[in-house]
């Protein structure tokens, strides 16, 4: 059974506290595993969560700020202590090169799997599955950044009514699907699109046309949240963004689930985020991102 959930394995930006690890998210989609900006502790904090270095089929890395980046060196050679079966893809700003290549080999260990090292540095499609296009958008932050998202090609959903109405029915169902038509009857007669869902991930930004590009239609956006509104002055300055921002950004762009993360620790309380993103406007599915948490993402529509 196809499993498609967001596993958070730490919702801090540049400080951790006691209760939010570094950045670290494993987007399982159906048989294969994302994981994005693994930070320091990641690789705890995947023991914490019940993720395994099998789990892993690609690392994306937004940019190479301590935070986001860190826990590569452990991560990868947990990759290798363990053997992983399949090899592992990696997706960072060729920009940062340097930081792949020092925190790849940080240490003397066997390497016992391929590390497919994929850069970044154009916007648009960088790799094509058969259940996903990977997508790049360059954002806005002192260091190069991208944010990424994952397109599902559509399908198609059958319609019981109009497939009874042609007298379509048991095995003649999947071969009007495998070949497109049936005795004169089309594929597109007996069924409808069905969108393929759409997942962005956003991290240290301002606003800027990647970040609506990344979240437009997304069934799940998630994206940071660094301050809260009244530090707008001071999200503008770092490169980051505020709750409402955000919230306002996931409200135009129709999106279906929202999940904040990467919080500043001058903030105690976490549910004055979840009430500036209802303040801005946004009314569908909201989580306010703690570590540990696992987020399915919404049902087909």
């Amino acid at each position: 059974m196809s499993v498609r959930e967001l596993v958070v394995l730490g919702t801090a930006s540049q400080v951790p506290t006691r209760h939010r690890n570094h950045n670290g998210y494993l987007l399982r989609w159906d048989g294969e595993g994302i994981l994005f900006d693994p930070g320091e502790g990641t690789q705890r904090q995947m023991l914490r969560a019940g993720v395994a270095a099998h789990d892993i089929d690609r690392i994306c890395v937004t940019h190479f700020h301590g935070d986001h980046s860190l826990g590569l060196a452990g991560v990868i050679q947990r990759i290798n202590l363990d053997k992983v079966p399949h090899p592992v893809s990696a997706h960072y700003p060729r920009s940062g090169q340097r930081f792949f290549d020092r925190l790849r080999y940080a240490t003397a260990y066997r390497e016992t799997v391929a590390l497919l090292e994929a850069p970044v540095d154009t916007d648009g499609p960088l790799v094509r599955t058969p259940g996903y296009t990977l997508e790049a958008r360059r954002l806005s932050h002192p260091v190069e950044a991208y944010g990424y998202r994952l397109v599902e090609p559509d399908g198609r959903r059958m319609l019981p009514d109009r497939l009874a109405a042609h007298g379509i029915k048991g095995p003649d169902v999947g071969r009007i699907q495998r070949e497109g038509s049936l005795n004169g009857v089309a594929l597109e007669d007996v069924s409808e699109v069905r969108r393929g869902q759409r997942f962005a991930f956003v991290m240290d930004t301002r606003l800027c046309d990647g970040v609506y590009a990344l979240a437009e239609g997304c069934d799940m956006l998630v994206i940071e949240s660094t301050f809260l509104d009244e530090d707008e002055e001071l999200a503008v300055d770092f490169g980051h963004l505020t709750a409402g921002q955000a919230a306002r950004v996931a409200r135009e762009a129709g999106v279906r689930h929202l999940v904040l993360t990467h919080f500043s620790q001058r903030y105690p309380d976490p549910e004055e985020f979840e009430r500036q993103a209802r303040a801005a406007g946004y009314e569908a599915d909201l989580t306010v991102a703690r570590d540990l948490d696992r987020v399915p993402l919404p049902k087909r529509r």
